[in-house]
């Protein structure tokens, strides 16, 4: 411990720096000193703004040598390099299952855990990481601060406009390693993965399997009956994203599609 002498006494995680722990004990306490001054957004330290201003300014300093496809930070463009080598070094223990990065391993563990550290102060409903809840809060403002420089189309989280571009650009980054197919998104090629294992993720209330786990997670509902997509304006709730849409147009008498979009599930 005499590298890292500074011990977290909520968790137990160690640091080099007493500027190491001050900052992560503001994910304990919830604290977030740092605001931009663009879109009122905070954060726990100055490193961490100061990445997220980059959205505003555009600024991608870090470019992938194989593809050129540039990041606001290190972090993602390490993970983005793993597309290109298929590198998944950090495995659950208790599943095997295999991710990109420790933030997602982390996330994920939560699965086993049934822990959900991070909630919403409007509604109450609880998630396994940060990101997931500032999407989710974002169905209250309806705030959708990506916007696409080509056609103008704007989202709630970084990661659907990245995806939505590769609609302009063509990009199929994730590729099946049994048979060579490439797909735009991590989620396409697990689904196209299970063609070949034949595995898909069950309801282990009544046995049913889907093709996806946020299939999985819309079927769930079924059984809890939870509705966590509320109207603002009259209060109605839905199990699903894409139906609130649907039923917010009987509101504003937008043309209503007849049938919902399965990219918005």
């Amino acid at each position: 411990t005499g590298k890292k002498p500074h011990r977290c006494s909520d968790c137990g995680k160690r640091f080099t720096s007493s500027s190491g722990i001050k900052i992560h004990q503001r994910f304990h306490t919830g604290e977030k000193p740092y605001c931009c001054g663009q879109c009122g957004k905070r954060f726990t330290s100055s490193s961490c703004i100061k990445i997220h201003q980059r959205i505003h300014t555009r600024e991608k300093p870090y470019g992938c040598a194989q593809c050129g496809k540039s990041f606001v930070n290190s972090c993602n463009l390490t993970a983005h390099q793993r597309t290109h080598t298929g590198e998944k070094p950090y495995g659950c223990a208790q599943c095997g299952k295999s991710y990109f990065t420790s933030s997602h391993l982390t996330a994920h563990h939560r699965i086993h855990t049934g822990e959900k550290p991070y909630s919403c102060d409007q509604c109450g409903k609880s998630f396994v990481n940060s990101c997931n809840l500032t999407a989710h809060q974002r169905t209250h403002t309806g705030e959708k601060p990506y916007s696409c420089d080509q056609c103008g189309k704007s989202y709630c989280q970084s990661g659907q406009l990245t995806v939505h571009q590769r609609t302009h650009t063509g990009e199929k980054p994730y590729s099946c390693d049994q048979c060579g197919r490439s797909f735009s998104t991590s989620n396409y090629l697990t689904v196209h993965q299970r063609t070949h294992t034949g595995e898909n993720p069950l309801c282990d209330q009544c046995g049913k399997s889907f093709t996806t786990s946020g299939y999985l997670t819309i079927h769930l509902r079924t059984h809890t009956g939870e509705k966590s997509y509320s109207c603002d304006r009259c209060g109605k709730s839905f199990t699903q994203p894409n139906s609130l849409n649907i039923h917010k147009r009987t509101h504003t008498g937008e043309g209503i599609l007849p049938f919902p979009c399965v990219s918005d599930l």
